[in-house]
């Protein structure tokens, strides 16, 4: 129900941009949230869209960098990545929850595979 792609190796200050395509139910009502998992640490959370697409919400330390984004008609959530740094590597995944944007994971109900970021210095 959702796929993410869009990840590669990139040197750091560069770019990239993450996809989530949704289908079913974890289409256009569902706020959707991109979480990153560093190796040895925890699942933690990126950025997150309601399902209208108007309010957006993100870690400190990704704010001016990262720009969450939804095309409705594509049922396509994005992640655009700019000035990436290498504390940014990691898995990362895509997750539908119907009632709106939280932070834990475990609130999270529909889970895309990852895709592995890696940033170099």
């Amino acid at each position: 129900q959702l796929q993410a792609c869009g990840g590669g190796l990139v040197q750091a200050g560069g770019s990239l941009r993450l996809s989530c395509a949704t289908s079913g139910r974890t289409s256009p009502t569902y706020a959707t949230g991109w979480f990153r998992q560093a190796p040895g640490k925890a699942r933690e959370f990126v950025a997150g869209v309601r399902s209208g697409g108007g309010s957006t919400y993100y870690t400190e330390s990704v704010k001016g960098r990262f720009t969450i984004s939804r095309d409705n008609a594509k049922n396509t959530v994005y992640l655009q990545m700019i000035g990436l740094k290498p504390e940014d590597t990691a898995v990362y995944y895509c997750a539908a929850r119907k009632w709106g944007v939280v932070t834990t994971p475990g609130d999270y109900d529909y889970w895309g595979q990852g895709t592995l970021v890696t940033v170099s210095s």
